[in-house]
């Protein structure tokens, strides 16, 4: 049987974060229920501290996942969370991933990404292969090839 994974990123603005990546990646941010954030509120299971507006919507503050397209509403699967973490940014990631294009451009996307709020850090290679090294807009690297 094969696992899934959930990659966890923190980051200062989770909801903003996981737009910009829902984008990037063609994947669909997974819906939060403002029902259900309404009534464990009410039920005093949940402060309204604990929840805030994002694109008009109710949803909780500190996290905001997202999802490949068709994988939307299975209870199981790969998934990205993007949690609070006030922390400064300081050094390198140890952990990053690698957004393979399927034979776009790399440089037009890597144009692209920067219109977009990314930063470019370097282009590096290992024999033919090349990619660019880049940063999303909280500063967390990332791999165009």
């Amino acid at each position: 049987m094969a696992l899934n994974i959930q990659v966890v990123v923190d980051c200062k603005d989770p909801h903003a974060l996981a737009d910009w990546w829902a984008e990037t990646l063609q994947w669909q941010v997974e819906p939060q229920s403002e029902s259900t954030i309404r009534s464990m509120i009410e039920q005093g299971f949940a402060t309204e501290g604990q929840a805030t507006t994002h694109n008009g919507k109710l949803v909780w503050a500190d996290g905001c996942a997202i999802v490949p397209a068709g994988e939307l509403g299975q209870k199981e699967g790969r998934r990205i969370l993007f949690q609070v973490d006030a922390a400064e940014k300081s050094v390198k990631n140890r952990v990053h991933w690698d957004v393979r294009l399927d034979g776009r451009d790399k440089d037009a996307v890597r144009k692209q990404l920067e219109d977009r709020g990314a930063t470019y850090l370097w282009t590096a290679r290992q024999g033919p292969h090349e990619w660019h090294t880049m940063a999303d807009p909280e500063g967390n690297e990332f791999c165009i090839s």
